[in-house]
């Protein structure tokens, strides 16, 4: 909302039209405004809020000296800017950065493969090196005016470390333990994110690191059987967390984005092991008891340890989860009263996710419920109830099913949803 801030009038043996314009021209603007109508860059405006700090003061510091406002005014001023967050970058800016970027990487990679059988190693290592320095380099030139596109060439040079990393592997014939090549990546965007501070790195670590543990599991018990099973539990519990990783009125970059990316594994990694977490037979070995129960206890225990850094003791329900994360693939769906059961607790897990959404306003756990609810009912259709009826009756009951359940359960959401929008209100 415009706010105007009141000048004094001038010093004795000052005269006031000086003051009088200036105060025509600043009343009803803001200070960003304000520092725009005296002559600031808009681009330095949105660039970063160290650059408006220092455009700020500079027009404070001339202000004052003309004796145009006095030091208590100058203040005030200050006080105000200094408890107001930085302007943000409008979504249109933010997709073509995106966008750009892409394709940038993209480009970079085409005329990398387009010219990789023609380059000798050490050429070979050079471009790798030169590929990765350099995003990081312009990252670092367009960073004091354009941070978006800055934070942008930087996640692009992290993201192209771990082509490099398995690229080099490749130039230099090295047959070492592959997960390594996934930990040397996640080591450096760890780093990364330790000098930078900004949340595409925080948010590619959070990805990585996930990763190299799956991958080392994958890696040492590929010849027991339930090591599908345990990393599927892994993968759908973190999803859990990082889905809830926005907890009251939580609202940085960083935790947006662990809601996305746990939004988008979660449906996908909770039916893969409700229909895939019993383990392939081939020729594997059972798996020892302890080795069991310390994957077990990794792929439950590390993400709740996550969650707890993440919600502390709102925690608790994540710990609900992990119990139905365990049980979820110990029921067989190829036996007749298991798989009544299968879908009974898959039922309760979205009807759960709901209720969790409603408790801490959050629509889009009560998306993902409804939809899982609504996948739990097609999937239990299959499986129990159209195997039962003829054709024809098979294929009305699954077109009612969809019809009127399915306007139902939208009916249902969208009063859910209102109701979240109530009570924040």
């Amino acid at each position: 909302m415009p706010m105007s801030y009141e000048l004094p009038p001038p010093p004795s043996g000052k005269t006031g039209s000086e003051s009088g314009k200036i105060r025509a021209r600043l009343s009803g603007y803001r200070p960003h405004d304000v520092l725009l109508l005296s002559g600031g860059s808009c681009d330095n405006v949105c660039a970063t809020s160290v650059a408006v700090t220092n455009q700020l003061e500079e027009q404070l510091q001339r202000w004052t000296d003309a004796g145009i406002i006095d030091a208590q005014a100058a203040s005030r001023i200050r006080e105000h800017e200094a408890a107001r967050e930085a302007p943000g970058v409008r979504w249109p800016v933010i997709l073509a950065i995106v966008f750009g970027a892409l394709m940038v990487g993209a480009g970079v990679l085409l005329f990398v493969a387009a010219h990789w059988d023609e380059l000798s190693s050490t050429r070979r290592f050079l471009l790798l090196l030169g590929m990765i320095a350099g995003f990081h380099i312009a990252a670092g030139v367009f960073m004091p005016r354009m941070r978006a596109l800055g934070i942008a060439l930087h996640a692009i040079g992290t993201i192209a470390l771990g082509g490099g990393i398995f690229l080099a592997a490749e130039i230099f014939n090295l047959e070492e333990h592959w997960p390594s090549g996934i930990l040397l990546w996640a080591i450096g965007a760890v780093l990364t994110w330790v000098l930078l501070r900004d949340w595409p790195q925080a948010t590619i670590s959070a990805l990585l690191i996930p990763a190299w543990i799956a991958s080392e599991w994958i890696d040492r018990t590929s010849h027991y059987l339930k090591t599908d099973r345990i990393v599927l539990q892994f993968l759908a519990m973190l999803a859990i967390t990082y889905l809830s990783a926005r907890h009251g009125d939580e609202q940085s970059a960083f935790r947006r984005a662990l809601v996305w990316i746990g939004g988008i594994a979660l449906l996908p990694s909770c039916i893969a092991l409700a229909v895939i977490g019993h383990g392939f037979e081939y020729s594997r070995v059972a798996m020892p008891l302890p080795i069991n129960a310390l994957g077990v206890s990794l792929a439950l225990g590390l993400p709740l340890l996550v969650a707890l850094l993440l919600r502390g003791k709102a925690a608790i329900w994540n710990a609900g989860y992990a119990l139905w994360v365990f049980i979820l693939p110990h029921l067989d769906g190829s036996k007749v009263g298991q798989n009544v059961a299968l879908h009974g607790v898959c039922a309760l897990g979205a009807c759960g996710l709901v209720y969790w959404g409603l408790e801490e306003r959050r629509r889009e756990r009560i998306n993902l419920g409804v939809a899982g609810f609504a996948i739990t009912l097609i999937m239990f259709y299959f499986s129990e109830v159209m195997g039962k009826l003829g054709r024809s009756a098979s294929l009305v009951g699954f077109g009612l099913l969809f019809l009127i359940g399915g306007w139902q359960l939208e009916r249902l959401r969208r009063k859910l949803i209102a109701r979240t929008k109530g009570a924040t209100a």
